[in-house]
């Protein structure tokens, strides 16, 4: 591994080429975890539920 390749995002340890971008397996499941259980978020207001039904209606159209 080079220096210059980035640390794991959860436990800053060396990257695994096995489990990249992760150390482990165990920092890839607590990513996933973290996905799961809305510990990640992309800033904007929330969606209203008219709105999501709208584009469900629009995506079984096309």
């Amino acid at each position: 591994m080079s220096k210059s390749s980035k640390p794991c995002p959860i436990c800053k340890r060396p990257r695994t080429e096995e489990f990249t971008p992760f150390c482990s397996s165990r920092c890839k499941d607590r990513d996933l975890a973290k996905w799961f259980g809305d510990g990640y978020a992309l800033p904007g207001r929330p969606a209203a539920p008219e709105e999501i039904a709208g584009e469900i209606i629009r995506e079984e159209r096309d």
